[in-house]
């Protein structure tokens, strides 16, 4: 971030001995130590949650992929299985229609009229 040598930092002390004298310099020392930690760690909290909300907004952006492509499969099955049920349930209503007017068919010839000489043999 700062390109500062040990030469630097050098000359950098030498004048703030000679600005703030011996006697407050360890206290000063102490302060900006301290100050600069909390930027430090102000500077990390605000990189930790910029890179959660990012995590974040993807994970958004993932979930909605994942929504879409189960509905776009969701979709595709009930497609596919309103044609198999079309597919089956008119041969197998041809097939009920077919039995029911055998079965009709069936009664009106078992269903022959009684004649008289059949109800003398019931009778006897």
């Amino acid at each position: 971030m700062f390109d500062i040598g040990f030469s630097e930092l050098m000359v950098i002390g030498i004048v703030a001995l000679l600005v703030i004298g011996p006697e407050r310099l360890p206290k000063v020392a102490r302060t900006l130590g301290h100050l600069l930690g909390r930027a430090q760690r102000y500077v990390n909290d605000v990189k930790s949650d910029i890179n959660r909300e990012m995590q974040l907004d993807e994970l958004r952006k993932l979930q909605a992929q994942v929504s879409e492509s189960a509905r776009s499969l969701e979709s595709s099955v009930r497609q596919e299985l309103d044609a198999v049920e079309r597919s089956v349930s008119t041969p197998v209503q041809a097939a009920l229609d077919d039995l029911q007017a055998g079965a009709t068919k069936l009664e009106q010839d078992v269903a022959v009229p009684v004649t008289a000489g059949d109800r003398s043999d019931k009778a006897a």
